[in-house]
């Protein structure tokens, strides 16, 4: 079924904005010295985007530690992005999360995290609450190849199967964990191959392809939204720069390995399909490069305008209705 001119266009400025966050974001943070890793998600902005045009604000998404794209295409604000990379009082959660640590709870965005596939018993969760207040929502768990094989994510396939939560287990194959090739590590031929095992479908499809990633997203979301369970959806997609800013050079991957990928760009494939048929024209797609390159200029500004934290404001945030003044005198507490 062909995509309405609003969906085509909210796809393509969803995918550019990720790109231009992460090419001339990132690098500012290097040149400032800041401290801690932070990791591109370039060449992966199909996947997000094409999940996350299914989800409204009530639906909740657990990131990883590439989770800027998430984060955008779920709706946070990227000038509040960058102030907090920026580790300014300004950021989404007020400079002191950085880029593994984003989250914004009025777009259902429950946070970046820096532990390889600690969001996802966080979905799940959501997705439970779902289920038992009857909030009709549906959560998204995002995680790596590299995330594949680690406990906890089995665990939470189970749980979800056998409690049949509103969830979709979301992985993001980029084809290295670090540097290691996914191949390596993974004992079945794709990670999708293991949802039989819980009892859930498999879903396969080309995490470079938006409108792959839209058409068996819409699936998914839909299956879950109906109540009909968790289900597993396998994205292959390829990062275009290194795991972190330090990650260079890469001599794990070969420049031939490279290029290929950078051959099937999401926002190139986008515009090769959808200017020949008339769908948008190329100077609409131009603009929107445009408005993405003008907002990422007033991100930085923004961020680099904005105070840094007050150093009085660390206990602050950290937990919940406990008084400061004993925290600083290290009174025990239960939690």
């Amino acid at each position: 079924m062909p995509l309405e001119r609003e969906t085509l266009i909210w796809l393509y400025r969803t995918m550019t904005t990720i790109r231009h966050f992460e090419e001339r974001g990132i690098p500012e943070v290097g040149q400032r010295a800041l401290s801690g890793s932070v990791h591109s998600s370039a060449g992966q902005e199909a996947v997000p985007t094409g999940v996350c045009a299914h989800l409204s604000d009530d639906d909740y998404i657990g990131s990883t530690h590439r989770g800027h794209g998430h984060c955008i295409a779920k709706g946070v604000d990227p000038k509040l992005m960058m102030a907090e990379l920026f580790g300014r009082s300004t950021g989404s959660n007020k400079g002191k999360g950085g880029s593994m640590h984003i989250a914004d709870m009025s777009k259902g965005m429950l946070g970046t995290n820096g532990v390889v596939a600690a969001s996802v018993p966080l979905a799940v969760g959501a997705a439970l609450t779902s289920k038992l207040k009857k909030l009709g929502r549906v959560a998204v768990a995002f995680f790596g190849d590299g995330a594949a094989n680690q406990g906890v994510l089995h665990e939470c396939m189970n749980l979800a199967s056998v409690w049949k939560l509103p969830v979709v287990f979301c992985c993001e194959n980029n084809g290295y964990a670090e540097s290691t090739p996914v191949e390596y590590g993974l004992s079945v031929a794709n990670v999708s191959d293991r949802a039989p095992a819980y009892n859930m479908p498999g879903f396969l499809v080309d995490g470079m392809d938006v409108f792959a990633v839209y058409e068996a997203a819409g699936e998914v979301v839909a299956r879950a939204r109906a109540g009909d369970g968790p289900s597993l959806l396998e994205c292959r997609t390829y990062r275009f720069y290194g795991h972190t800013v330090f990650d260079n050079p890469l001599t794990y991957r070969t420049k031939e390995e490279e290029e290929h990928w950078r051959a099937l760009d999401p926002l190139k494939q986008f515009r090769e399909r959808v200017v020949p048929e008339g769908l948008l024209t190329a100077e609409e797609l131009d603009q929107m490069d445009q408005a993405a390159e003008q907002m990422m200029e007033e991100a930085i500004k923004f961020a680099d305008e904005s105070p840094m934290p007050e150093p009085a404001e660390i206990y602050e945030d950290v937990y919940v209705n406990y008084p400061i003044d004993q925290m600083k005198r290290g009174t025990n507490m239960a939690v």
